[in-house]
């Protein structure tokens, strides 16, 4: 793709979400439905300290869609060792990878095309970050010098930049 047709691509994405509604919060408890399908798994499986789900159906700007959900006992998370989880949060933690990320996810899948971005640093840079990502499981080679974020991966990536927001 040359780069006037990524200009106009650009435009059209920007047009589109220039045209979208935004959506107001979810505020009124009768809408928590996820919550009471949980409460009603919870209290089969006769779990009292409770337990955490999370969810998504999403469209990405490739085209791509991912339905996805996973829930855990709040005893089994509270026991496990977190320590294990440690690559997988400090692959997230810097502001490169999570822009490679983002990239990736919205069609840049190339270390070409990445590369070719300002900010992200030299392509030895670049490669030690789509190593990191790789190694903690954020991202998987699909060719050579090809990357995707694993359909497993994409929600939870989601869910994971939702509920940092402040």
């Amino acid at each position: 793709m040359d780069l006037e047709e990524r200009v106009a691509e650009l435009e059209r994405r920007m047009a589109a979400l220039e045209r979208s509604e935004p959506r107001a919060p979810v505020a009124a408890e009768a809408d928590f439905w996820a919550l009471e399908g949980l409460r009603d798994q919870l209290a089969r499986a006769d779990a009292e300290t409770g337990g955490v789900l999370f969810t998504g159906a999403v469209r990405l700007p490739t085209g791509e869609r991912y339905e996805w959900q996973i829930g855990a006992l709040t005893e089994e998370l509270l026991d496990g060792d977190w320590s294990d989880l440690a690559d997988s949060f400090a692959a997230l933690g810097n502001p490169v990878r999570l822009r490679l990320l983002r990239e990736i996810v919205g069609g840049r899948r190339t270390a070409a095309e990445l590369a070719e971005l300002e900010g992200l640093g030299t392509t030895g840079q670049i490669y030690h970050h789509l190593r990191q990502l790789t190694a903690a499981g954020w991202l998987h080679t699909a060719g050579r010098g090809r990357y995707e974020v694993p359909g497993v991966r994409v929600v939870p990536l989601l869910v994971a930049l939702a509920a940092a927001r402040p």
